[in-house]
């Protein structure tokens, strides 16, 4: 279920107060970004005022990292350990982060890593899911460097499907991980295709089927 907001008003205990807006923030981050976004739009996203705000976070950065480590979390209950490699439960994991908080997940792969005070942190998790992605498929693509390279490849063309599938409205939910895995695939069968392979697809696509 993606974050819903409580209805503005009402007296909250702390923590899901810090949830409304956590989950408040998160939309208004994605929408504009971090430099323009204010704690004053944030404050009325939630449905606070800025001193309410200011008892849970005491800044802005404070509370963009704070977004960050809940999405990250959120990842985590959903990604297997990276000793499994980057595999269909992994992209199905990463769907189902996206579904429950499709904000924070475009938040996390497309604004924080321009933004310098949060770009190291983000690349070092791309870094973790491309090395999880290289145990797999280094089994069955035996040179080095084009293993390395769909490893690099494989869990971007997930991500951005994700986010593609999330801008199009969730189009098909049934069968969206099962075609987000089918473009996975398809970057490790490059990997794998021989030259003879490519050059037979290539003539194929550029003479037509015979007659």
């Amino acid at each position: 279920m993606a974050d819903e907001k409580p209805e503005p008003g009402r007296r909250l205990p702390r923590a899901q107060r810090r949830e409304q807006i956590l989950a408040a923030a998160t939309e208004a981050f994605a929408r504009s970004g971090f430099a323009a976004t204010g704690l004053d739009e944030i404050a009325t996203e939630a449905g606070i005022t800025r001193v309410i705000l200011y008892r849970h976070f005491d800044s802005k950065t404070n509370l963009y990292q704070a977004i960050l480590d809940r999405m990250c979390a959120r990842l985590d209950a959903h990604l297997e350990e990276p000793v499994g490699g980057f595999t269909d439960a992994s992209t199905d994991g990463l769907l189902r982060a996206a579904v429950e908080s499709p904000a924070g997940f475009r938040l996390l792969f497309q604004h924080a890593v321009r933004e310098p005070e949060f770009k190291e942190r983000i690349e070092k998790f791309r870094a973790d899911i491309t090395a999880a992605a290289y145990l797999q498929i280094s089994a069955v693509v035996p040179d080095e460097a084009l293993a390395r390279w769909a490893a690099q490849l494989a869990p971007v063309v997930a991500i951005e499907a994700i986010i593609a599938w999330l801008d199009a409205g969730q189009p098909d939910p049934a069968r969206a991980a099962a075609r987000v895995r089918q473009a996975v695939t398809g970057v490790i069968g490059a990997a794998v295709s021989s030259d003879v392979d490519c050059t037979l697809l290539h003539s194929a696509n550029v003479e037509g089927p015979p007659s």
